[in-house]
């Protein structure tokens, strides 16, 4: 790879390397397990960055790549045997300590539908549209807008006592 695309490269792997550690993470539950899915989604966007087409943005792309990643290490036999529980000091990065409030938010969160929280943590937490996390999950832009609004329903009645099955 010519150097200014390795400075590219560089540059890319810095700007969104928090992000896919977290969004690795979140998956994964799995701190090592998250180390190893964010070297093999930059390792992999490493090889595919001249077929980037540019239809995404460059961070829709990556995190398009960690999220397949991570679904394919939870697809491993192993990993779908082990209970990954985590609380939000486990979390990588994080730039201030979680007020108590955000601990309970963040926790009735990760106690939602595998559907809602993907939505919720992509379009609250990495700060996507809809239409980019419609690019991500793969499906159109009133179903991501129909999984948040029920995940939203969900954390409402979770945090107001009732349960998510609501």
């Amino acid at each position: 790879m010519p150097d200014e695309k390795k400075d590219d490269f560089s540059k890319l792997v810095e700007q969104h390397q928090a992000s896919v550690m977290r969004i690795c993470y979140i998956y994964l539950r799995d701190i090592t397990l998250a180390e190893d899915a964010a070297q093999e989604t930059f390792l992999k966007a490493y090889k595919a960055m001249s077929r980037f087409r540019g239809e995404s943005t460059k961070k829709t792309w990556l995190i398009q790549i960690a999220i397949n990643t991570c679904k394919d290490i939870n697809r491993c036999a192993w990993n779908r045997k082990n209970n990954r529980y985590i609380t939000p000091e486990m979390l990588p990065l994080a730039y201030d300590p979680f007020e108590k409030e955000d601990e309970i938010l963040l926790v009735a969160i990760m106690n939602l539908p595998d559907k809602q929280r993907e939505a919720i943590l992509l379009y609250f937490y990495q700060d996507l549209g809809l239409k980019e996390v419609s690019e991500i999950i793969g499906i159109s832009v009133p179903a991501v807008s129909k999984r948040i609004q029920k995940g939203v329903k969900m954390l409402y009645s979770s945090l107001k006592g009732g349960n998510l099955d609501e």
